[in-house]
């Protein structure tokens, strides 16, 4: 008898027939802890499931695994729901995984502490980020069910507590698939209203984990962080915390407690405005007094008393000041012309007609009327030109003798 011989395409063919119509490995749940966790940016997500003994090859595409309401990650210890086959190209059997199931937690409570872990990192549950209530608001928003009971316990707290109260409510659904995009948009309308509403509860009442869960959900987290608006929260029963709880500006245990946080009990309310009338008349009175001090200090003031005994010290001054004006420009004066009249005597010194009155003349060829300072360039018959003190003589020279 003859050894079969095969191709390593026919053997894993053949193996893979085998596993894809065993029963038993086409609907399986295999528990372990994750690790090698890649979200690829086609969607899909490769991991391996290990145990103390041995590891499988994962594979959950972007089909089965966009709905996870928790995120996967290295350490996580789950339930995979899916079933086995053989990747032909590789060779290799893994587990395609079709649903994820933590294990020992359930998913929307792992859900739930991965979104709280993640926005307190980002500080949306930060308390230096949180909105003051406003003490005697103008107008109350209330985002719920229009037809629950928990839209009928605000209203009726708010009427007893302060029976002027504005109340605008904004309908939403608040349970369901649609509930967030309709929570979201109904935070929306409330900015468009802000110009009424100066405070916000957001609530509904009480119900399972997955009753309230749209309250849990990141969108609906954000826009209640965005939101210009004080806003309270009220989700449920006094024991039940969600993700707007700690979003919210403020939380109350219940709807009701909600409507007696925004709205003031009236008593209460006139009690602190005797309470400010009264400071306000004793601010007053002390302004009065202090004012009346002060005006019969400054009646005491000799210059409020004769304020001409002013005014006479000024017309003093002024007359000091201006005799001491006249007196300092007598002076400048009496300087300016001492020293203009000694200006005169240099300038009449350097004066070539004083020079001449003390018998010295100024001796000029006619020919170019050139001044003589020699008798270089002289010669015997040059007619000269001289000038005196009090006239002129024209001479010729007839002899020059030097030296």
């Amino acid at each position: 008898m003859g050894l079969n011989i095969y191709t390593v395409g026919e053997i894993t063919r053949y193996l893979k027939e085998k596993i894809d119509w065993d029963p038993l490995l086409q609907n399986t749940a295999v528990r372990g802890e994750i690790s090698n966790f890649v979200h690829h940016s086609s969607g899909h997500m490769y991991f391996t499931l290990k145990d103390s003994s041995s590891r499988l090859k994962c594979v959950m595409f972007k089909s089965k695994n966009f709905s996870l309401a928790f995120d996967l990650h290295n350490g996580l210890k789950i339930i995979a729901l899916g079933r086995l086959a053989i990747f032909e190209r590789d060779g290799q059997y893994q587990l395609y995984v079709e649903d994820v199931q933590p294990e020992g937690m359930g998913a929307l409570h792992l859900a739930f502490l991965q979104l709280k872990e993640k926005l307190e990192q980002e500080g949306l549950f930060a308390l230096e980020n949180k909105k003051s209530i406003p003490r005697v608001p103008k107008g109350i928003g209330v985002i719920t069910s229009p037809t629950g009971a928990a839209l009928r316990d605000i209203i009726t707290v708010i009427r007893r507590r302060f029976p002027g109260a504005l109340i605008l409510i904004i309908p939403a659904l608040v349970q369901g698939t649609e509930a967030v995009p309709s929570l979201v948009e109904a935070l929306r309308k409330a900015e468009d209203l802000k110009e009424k509403i100066e405070v916000l509860i957001i609530g509904r009442g009480g119900g399972s984990l997955e009753e309230l869960w749209a309250f849990n959900e990141e969108l609906l987290a954000r826009a209640i962080y965005a939101c210009s608006i004080p806003i309270v929260s009220a989700v449920g029963h006094e024991t039940d915390f969600t993700i707007a709880d700690f979003v919210a500006d403020q939380r109350a245990p219940t709807p009701s407690a909600a409507a007696e946080i925004v709205a003031p009990e009236s008593r209460e309310l006139t009690k602190y405005l005797r309470q400010l009338e009264n400071r306000l008349i004793q601010q007053v009175r002390r302004k009065l007094e202090l004012h009346k001090w002060q005006l019969a200090s400054l009646r005491q003031r000799p210059v409020l008393m004769k304020p001409e005994h002013l005014l006479d010290n000024r017309k003093q001054t002024v007359d000091f000041l201006r005799q001491k004006l006249l007196q300092c420009t007598k002076e400048n004066l009496r300087g300016k012309k001492e020293k203009l009249n000694l200006l005169i005597e240099k300038l009449s010194d350097l004066n070539p007609l004083a020079v001449l009155q003390r018998g010295y003349v100024v001796c000029r060829k006619q020919k170019g009327k050139k001044l003589l300072k020699s008798v270089k360039g002289l010669k015997v018959g040059d007619k000269l030109t001289i000038t005196m003190s009090n006239g002129e003589i024209d001479c010729l020279v007839e002899k020059i003798r030097e030296g």
